[in-house]
């Protein structure tokens, strides 16, 4: 089939499908669908019906275009003819057809059988049909005059259809309708009254149900979501079509004796991969595609394999290190395939398939410089050495191998399509000459295959049933298949996700290189920066990282943009059950406890778990309390307020883990207004019970400062939620983002912290141990703060919550002190909102959640971090 340029056109398009019989509408409504719209041009040029035809015909041929099955794609011109010389008529064959197609997939089959289940060349006559109709009628006879023209009709019809399948269905219609008349006469008033409608029964209360509410049956869709894929003795079925502009239209498909081969190598198992390159160590890609496919594993169980594969076909871009962290970082995410192989593995099998793509036709040496290609492309002009003959081709290419062209002056091209509408369809290059030493093949080649050339090909040569990968590669699919079918190789399963998008930071590896290379930040493990190096040094585990991945699931919706907090939730979870505790002062501000003797230290018990035993020691660690303390800046005030629960002038609060002290005296700097040092009171007796708690520190001896450390203090990198569509984009790039902090003070327990050991400082947030501390000085990085309660303004606090279904009972265990409106922001932007959100249990009555004026689909992971973020429910959690 030949689709000319100029039909791709709406207003020819509408023409087209106006000529075969279609009424405007639906030729509208078609051409507003564009995979429709190529399906059905397809159809018709290939029912050779460009310049017209009956109305019947092209209603078939629009059925064809809508509802063909897509695993018989290679038989479609077969029916076509069939329904252009009017052998196939009615719908009732068209059905029967698609019926015998689509068990036949792509397998040759008897045309006589097949006319035979279509019914081709059976006529019925309308004598025949009325004689049937009767029949049908006087066995029904009882039913339809009880119910009258409230009949069901098409029980009628579907009586008629099953003693006369290939019968006009317009004639059954009319004789049916004619029938009836003759036996009920005109309608009356009675026939037109709507029958009443009776109650249901509401069913006996059942003692288990709630039970059954605490336990619902997940449907199979929720509980495996990789349903959508096909099983490997279903990849029968075409991939995709191809279209040229020279030729018919190429059906991509497995033939039954190639999949039959690679079902018995494989045992019938599922086998996917994760590609990894150079960059992919930095970005999130690779968590995401690996979580994907490991959770894909484990739906499958014991019938499915996941590898390892790095495309390492640039030996320029290759170095050992990069392939170390690759490993390194591999193993610290937790990931274990069963196999690791490399590109490079099947440099030989690459290279001898070439050769067979040359002998074949399908690839030349082309000698055009990068810049004449990419002129060409942009013109759709074929190169001027295209048609070159075959064995001269192979002649060039086994000169390149051997190493006698320089680089540069020749490459190996695939003979595709220069006048395609996909451009990864301008005969692609399959191999280059380099003269540079790979870091696994050593010296031994110097043509190296390219990454469109051998992708496709080692999934291939590996059996992979399933290819995942994001969807920028979707307009990859062509000459992914394209090349495996010239070759005559298996063709695995192909399927693209969305990418991973993440508020207030860009995810593209070229933005993020421009980020790097020009200093705008300190590297790739910048901890601003999601990459997976960055996320590390920041302090974030593998762990959070695997279940924000989960959590996300996969679509191909690739406009949806994941919420940062989202991340940020994942990451508090897991660090909240593993980071221990520890006070640290970013900006300290001196105290003197004037009643305290001078030169008294106290060793105090501090808790490094919320919730420790009094009995385990090893959930303690010691905190000096002596003379000077040193408290936050901010956690004094020379006004007090009745919400403010910090210290002032006469005004006292608890010192954690230590005693109450009172404000006596503030100290002003020579400026009169700089707060220079604080003097207080403490009451041993801890008889005061004021309401704030702050954290401090204190000098471990007489007129010896605390611990000195760095703390590094990390925010969203970009101002804006979606800075890569800014057109300026660096200009959003948050000045604030990075902020260090060099007089901080710790409790001296944090002076044997090791490079990587996390903790909660208290009151402020998570952090780690940065690679750049040394013996003299250690540097904190700040993973992420602790959770935003309800604000002091009293404003509710918006969150992102998990997709997922809100449920009544999740409240019933928790006892709620408010009741108040609360919204919540679902995935993807959308309201929902509850009246009496946060009820929970009020004495003997029980409360919970009204029905939401919407019904999304939300999810609470962790119900106390949704209720206590939103300020409706106040529980005592330790911290």
């Amino acid at each position: 089939m030949v689709v000319k340029e100029e039909e791709s056109s709406g207003t020819t398009s509408l023409e087209l499908f106006l000529k075969i019989g279609l009424d405007e509408r639906t030729a509208r409504n078609t051409i507003a669908n564009n995979k429709v719209t190529n399906n059905l041009t397809a159809v018709i040029h290939e029912a050779g019906a460009t310049e017209g035809c009956n109305r019947n015909i092209g209603n078939l041929l629009y059925t064809v275009a809508t509802k063909y099955p897509a695993n018989a794609l290679i038989h479609r011109p077969t029916l076509l003819g069939y329904i252009a010389s009017t052998k196939i008529k009615t719908p009732a064959q068209l059905e029967a057809a698609f019926s015998f197609l689509s068990t036949t997939a792509s397998e040759s089959f008897e045309l006589k059988e097949f006319e035979e289940a279509c019914g081709v060349g059976v006529e019925v006559s309308e004598e025949d049909i009325e004689r049937t109709v009767n029949e049908v009628f006087e066995q029904n006879k009882g039913s339809i005059l009880e119910l009258r023209y409230r009949t069901n009709v098409g029980d009628l019809f579907g009586h008629v259809r099953k003693r006369l399948p290939w019968a006009d269905p317009k004639i059954v219609k009319k004789l049916i309708d004619a029938k009836l008349y003759e036996l009920l006469g005109e309608r009356t008033a009675a026939d037109n009254e709507k029958p009443s409608k009776q109650k249901k029964e509401k069913p006996a209360k059942v003692q288990d149900k709630k039970v059954a509410d605490d336990n619902p049956v997940q449907p199979s869709e929720d509980l495996n979501p990789f349903l959508i894929f096909p099983n490997p003795v279903e990849n029968f079925k075409v991939h995709t079509e191809i279209f040229f502009s020279d030729r018919p239209v190429l059906r991509c498909c497995n033939t039954k004796e190639v999949l039959d081969k690679h079902l018995k190598r494989t045992s019938r198992k599922v086998y996917t991969r994760f590609p990894l390159s150079q960059m992919d160590i930095y970005t999130l890609v690779m968590p995401r595609q690996c979580s994907l496919a490991l959770a894909w594993q484990r739906s499958e169980m014991d019938a499915a394999t996941l590898g390892e594969e790095y495309d390492d076909t640039n030996p320029e871009a290759e170095k050992k290190e990069y392939i170390n962290h690759i490993e390194e970082i591999v193993e610290w995410m937790g990931w274990k395939p069963f196999k690791i192989t490399y590109t490079s593995d099947y440099f030989q099998e690459l290279y001898e398939l070439a050769v067979e793509l040359i002998r074949r036709g399908h690839a030349y040496i082309d000698h055009q410089t990068p810049e004449e290609i990419k002129e060409y492309r942009e013109k759709k002009m074929n190169s001027p050495w295209r048609d070159r003959p075959i064995a001269e081709s192979l002649k060039l290419f086994e000169e390149m191998r051997r190493g006698m062209i320089e680089e540069g002056k020749a490459t190996l091209r695939m003979k595709q399509d220069m006048q395609s509408d996909n451009g990864n369809m301008y005969d692609l290059i399959a191999y280059r000459i380099k003269f540079t030493p790979h870091p696994h093949s050593g010296d031994k080649w110097c043509i190296y295959p390219s990454y469109d050339y051998a992708h496709c090909i080692v999934d291939s040569l590996e059996d992979i049933t399933h290819s995942l990968c994001t969807l920028e590669f979707e307009t990859r699919r062509a000459s992914y298949y394209w090349l495996l079918h010239v070759l005559d190789l298996y063709q695995p399963y192909v399927w693209e996700y969305s990418r991973l998008n993440v508020t207030n930071t860009v995810m593209s590896k070229r933005k993020l290189n421009f980020l790097v290379t020009n200093k705008h930040v300190d590297g790739w493990d910048d901890p601003r920066l999601m990459t997976l190096a960055g996320l590390r040094r920041r302090g974030v585990t593998s762990t959070a990282i695997n279940a924000f991945v989960r959590g996300i699931g996969i679509t191909r919706s690739d406009s949806s943009t994941i919420r940062l907090e989202r991340l940020e939730y994942h990451i508090r979870e897991e660090l909240n059950r593993t980071a221990p505790r520890a006070m640290v002062v970013l900006q300290p501000l001196k105290v003197v406890i004037t009643n305290l003797e001078s030169g008294l230290v106290m060793d105090l018990d501090a808790k490094k778990w919320p919730d420790a035993s009094t009995e385990d020691s090893s959930a303690f660690y010691k905190v000096p309390f002596s003379r000077v303390v040193y408290i936050e800046q901010s956690d004094f005030r020379m006004k007090d307020s009745k919400d403010y629960y910090g210290l002032a002038p006469g005004k006292s609060v608890l010192l954690r883990y230590a005693f109450p002290i009172k404000c006596t005296e503030a100290v002003l700097a020579d400026d009169n207004e700089t707060i220079f040092e604080i003097r207080a009171e403490y009451d041993p007796s801890k008889k005061t019970k004021p309401k704030g708690v702050i954290h401090w520190v204190a000098e471990p001896s007489r007129e010896v400062d605390p611990l000195s450390i760095e703390v590094r203090l990390f925010d969203k990198l970009f101002n804006s939620e979606n800075p890569a569509e800014l057109e300026d984009w660096l200009a959003d790039v948050n000045l604030q983002s990075k902020v260090v902090i060099s007089g901080a003070y710790a409790v001296p327990s944090l002076r044997d912290a090791a490079v990587g050991d996390r903790f909660q400082f208290e009151r402020l947030g998570y952090f780690v141990v940065d690679k750049d501390s040394t013996p003299e000085r250690l540097v904190f990085n700040r993973t992420v703060t602790l959770r935003d309660g309800y604000g002091k303004s009293g404003k509710l606090n918006q969150v992102s919550i998990e997709p997922g279904i809100l449920k009544p009972g999740h409240l019933e265990t928790w006892a709620a002190r408010t009741s108040q409106k609360a919204c919540f922001i679902g995935d993807g932007g959308h309201e929902v909102r509850f009246e009496s959100l946060a009820l929970g249990v009020h004495g003997d009555k029980r409360h919970c959640f009204s029905s939401p004026t919407k019904k999304q689909r939300c999810e609470v992971v962790t119900l106390a971090y949704c209720l206590v973020l939103c300020g409706t429910v106040n529980l005592d959690c330790g911290d």
